[in-house]
């Protein structure tokens, strides 16, 4: 004989045709449930890591993996060898020093704050991205003693200048003259405008040569930092500490994870949440299969009590149902993973095709910066939502195949 029993029974009454066509009818609604539960959840998720990582990597084209400054929030005199220390670490790509300051720019009776920082362009390619986002001059055109800016896209087209206009800078710095105390300020020309992609830097921010940097914040040859970009962005905060360990704790050591941990733990959270509720739509169709099953043994009370009189346990009554409901979630799920993974890879195409069809736009480009709809499939989504489905699916039949064991066999063959 078949052993075991129980895997042999629930395996045949999940393939039987049954009497009752709606049982059949449950346990399919079931199955398709689970699998377009699980769909919607790797393909959402996938979405998600997708924009996710896009905004990183935009963030970080501008923004540096770590940044080294005084502790007590003054300018860098020792910065030159202090880059050579740094540039000396095994796990430092690249460093460049900078100086910045929120200031005001001004244009006629157009004003604007920004976040304006000094760099020396050479020294910025090792550790930003800013000469690939040029859209209009270039970041070479930043030379010593030349008063050249350039600026966001949005932030030029609210001040109404391109390359070749003039702003003003004003920095919070205050200088004493005959008229008393007055803020710095200085007229820059325009020579180029670029375009991340992201409204903090397309619209706040504005970048200077280092050295005219320096004169209009009266710093002389001190610096604000050195920026410091790593061999692995995701282990930034253990490799600062390490390199703060090295410089002997004498410089203040700051990772991006830090200085955008607010954004990064809202789309975190963002995830989390969406996450939760999708799980509820598997948990509804999992549990679809307890309905399923208790109208199953409802259904084979006469075939239950058979078994029992031939000297079937309690327990194998019951694995015999948890057998069938199983099989049940195993398919949904097995089904879900596999479209699911196909979809999420693919849906991009997809949806340029429904956009085709329908002519609609899911991502406006005049509104969105991001067009498409990036996707990312991660190993860990997948296979943490195939378990939890099938995990939801295996605990939906325990109740149903408790109550197959309890059947009282003499009870049930009164009538039959």
């Amino acid at each position: 004989m078949f052993h075991p029993l129980s895997l042999y029974i629930g395996l045949r009454y999940t393939r039987a045709r049954r009497r009752n066509h709606f049982i059949s009818f449950i346990s399919g609604i079931s199955m398709v449930g689970i699998a377009l539960g699980i769909v919607a959840l790797i393909v959402v998720l996938s979405v998600m890591n997708g924009f996710h990582k896009e905004i990183q990597q935009r963030i970080l084209s501008m923004a540096s993996h770590a940044t080294l400054s005084d502790p007590f929030g003054g300018g860098l005199d020792d910065w030159r060898p202090l880059l050579e220390q740094v540039r000396a670490h095994p796990d430092v790509v690249g460093a460049a020093p900078f100086v910045e300051v929120q200031g005001m720019l001004a244009n006629g009776s157009r004003v604007s704050g920004a976040m304006v920082r000094g760099i020396l362009p050479r020294e910025e390619d090792q550790v930003a991205e800013l000469r690939r986002d040029m859209i209009g001059g270039s970041v070479d055109d930043l030379v010593d003693g030349e008063f050249n800016i350039v600026l966001g896209r949005d932030l030029a087209g609210y001040l109404g200048v391109a390359p070749g206009d003039k702003v003003t800078v004003v920095t919070p710095q205050v200088s004493a003259t005959p008229a008393g105390v007055m803020p710095r300020l200085k007229r820059f020309t325009v020579s180029g405008v670029f375009s991340v992609g992201m409204a903090d830097y397309d619209r706040n921010a504005a970048f200077i040569h280092m050295r005219d940097g320096a004169r209009l914040l009266g710093l002389g040859d001190n610096v604000s930092g050195v920026r410091l970009k790593l061999t692995d962005m995701w282990a930034a905060p253990r490799l600062v500490r390490e390199i703060a360990y090295d410089l002997g704790g004498a410089y203040r050591v700051v990772d991006w994870t830090q200085v955008h941990s607010n954004f990064f733990s809202a789309l975190a959270m963002e995830k989390r949440m969406m996450s939760i509720i999708l799980f509820l739509i598997v948990a509804v169709a999992a549990f679809n299969i307890v309905s399923t099953l208790v109208m199953v043994v409802t259904d084979k009370q006469s075939d239950i009590a058979v078994l029992r009189t031939l000297g079937a346990s309690p327990a194998r009554v019951m694995g015999v149902f948890m057998v069938q409901g199983t099989a049940i979630g195993l398919i949904g799920t097995l089904v879900g993973v596999v479209a699911g993974v196909v979809l999420a890879l693919n849906v991009e195409p997809v949806v340029a095709w429904i956009e085709g069809v329908f002519g609609v736009h899911f991502l406006d480009p005049s509104i969105y910066y991001i067009s498409a709809l990036p996707s990312d499939v991660q190993l860990v989504d997948v296979l943490r939502v195939g378990g939890a489905a099938f995990a939801m699916s295996v605990l939906a039949t325990l109740y149903p195949a408790w109550r197959a064991a309890r059947t009282d066999p003499a009870e049930a063959l009164r009538y039959e």
